[in-house]
Formats: C-alpha cells, sequence, structure tokens
C-alpha cells in the first residue's frame, strides 16, 4: 500500500476518533486528533502519483526544514521519524551495505557512527527527514521524494552526475532513503550503470539485491530507469 493510502487511512480514523470523542463533549481532548487528520489528509492528496508534490513539506536543497512547515506539519515529520527508528529496532539489517567498492546504500543515519567510514557524499531521497547535522551541506544532495515514490529521469540524472564528480574527487557515496529500500536503490541502480559497475538496471538490481536483500523497487521505480536509460542510450547515440 502507498504512502497516500497509507496517510488516507490514517486520518480516517483519526478523524471518526475526533468525531466520538465530540459527540462526549471532549472537544479539547479532541482537537489534536482533528489537528491530526487534516495533516493526515494534506499528505495524502499531496503524495498521490497524480499529484506528487513533495515540495509542500518545504524541505530545503540544504535538507532544512522551516519553522512554519515543523509547526504545520509537526504530527507527520515527528511520526515518521519515530516510526523509522522504531521499525529500525525490529529489522534483522543493518542499516547501510557496501553494494561496491566506496558505494553505499541504506537508511537514515541517525548518528555519525551509522554513517559509513570515509566521510561520503551523502544523496538524500526523502521529502520527510532531515539532513543529518553531522553530514557537511558540501558533502549533500537531497533528491526529495515521497516514501515509494520514484524520481523521474531528470532528478535521477542530476543525482547520478553528483555522483560521478564525487566519486572522481576520491569520496565514497552514500545515498539513502528512509530504509534503504525503494527510492534510493533506484538511484543506485542508475549510479551504478553510469560507472560502468553493471551494463543495465536490471543488473544492477539483481547486483544490490545480492548484497540488501529487502530491498524492494516498485514497477514506477523500475518504469522510471528504463526512462532513464533509454534517455542516456539516445544522449551516447548522438
Amino acid at each position: 500500500m502507498g504512502i497516500s493510502k497509507v496517510m488516507g487511512c490514517l486520518s480516517t480514523i483519526l478523524f471518526s476518533a475526533f468525531i466520538c470523542l465530540k459527540k462526549y463533549g471532549r472537544t479539547y481532548t479532541a482537537a489534536p486528533l482533528l489537528l491530526g487528520a487534516l495533516v493526515g489528509y494534506t499528505v495524502s492528496i499531496a503524495s498521490h502519483p497524480a499529484i506528487n508534490l513533495p515540495l509542500i513539506l518545504g524541505k530545503s536543497s540544504h535538507g532544512s526544514f522551516p519553522l512554519w512547515s515543523k509547526f504545520l506539519f509537526a504530527p507527520y515529520l515527528l511520526t515518521v521519524r519515530a516510526y523509522v527508528v522504531f521499525k529500525r529496532t525490529k529489522r534483522r539489517e543493518s542499516l547501510y551495505d557496501e553494494i561496491s567498492e566506496e558505494l553505499y546504500l541504506g537508511g537514515w543515519p541517525t548518528s555519525l557512527s551509522r554513517l559509513p567510514p570515509g566521510d561520503p557524499a551523502v544523496i538524500d531521497c526523502t521529502c520527510e527527514l532531515p539532513r543529518s547535522y553531522f553530514v557537511p551541506a558540501e558533502s549533500y544532495l537531497c533528491i526529495p521524494l515521497w516514501d515509494s515514490r520514484s524520481p523521474d529521469p531528470t532528478q535521477i540524472e542530476h543525482a547520478v552526475r553528483w555522483a560521478c564528480q564525487k566519486r572522481s574527487e576520491k569520496k565514497p557515496v552514500y545515498i539513502h532513503c528512509a530504509n534503504g529500500h525503494g527510492r534510493s536503490v533506484c538511484v543506485m541502480c542508475a549510479l551504478l550503470v553510469e560507472l560502468g559497475v553493471a551494463e543495465s538496471w536490471k543488473d544492477a538490481e539483481k547486483m544490490i539485491s545480492q548484497k540488501r536483500p529487502l530491498i524492494r523497487m516498485n514497477a514506477q521505480h523500475r518504469k522510471r530507469l528504463e526512462e532513464w536509460s533509454k534517455r542516456r542510450i539516445g544522449s551516447t547515440a548522438k
């Protein structure tokens, strides 16, 4: 189930709870539920594939959120962070894995000790999580994406070119999303092809799955990678 449906269902539950409490005269007690429902419905609509507007959260290119976003979307942003940390404690999986030499794939790093070695350049594929404070702005690129959504070919190309530049500077590259299973995998597939590590994105996906078995790209990820591949072949042929 995609993020749009999940948020829609959760928001409906919160709104139903608000109505129920309001009937018993507990309006003030129920107010947070109404706020959570409204924020949830907003995220549900903005993350729908037909709209796909991650910029609504206001995450900057430097990975920070403005005060208005922290206040307005607090129920969503705080819940997501708590869920990511909680889910990580329940999953028997390393935070990140080295897919190829100095190319790392994984989840959102919450401390310096959870960052891959070598002071890596970081590509952040989330729109809902902030840049970790220990990651320098000059070594950071944000490709803001909703959970389960895919970057378009232009975003993929931008990320790949940036990563290739960092590799030419002998810097390791760490690509992450929330858990290192979907959004970041899509970008890593393209990077492996561009660097000549894999012949195609399909080969890259197989290579990644051997190192990180729990990855799960969806049909949209694969479609965007195919579009990127065709553009790449077309530009090379010119």
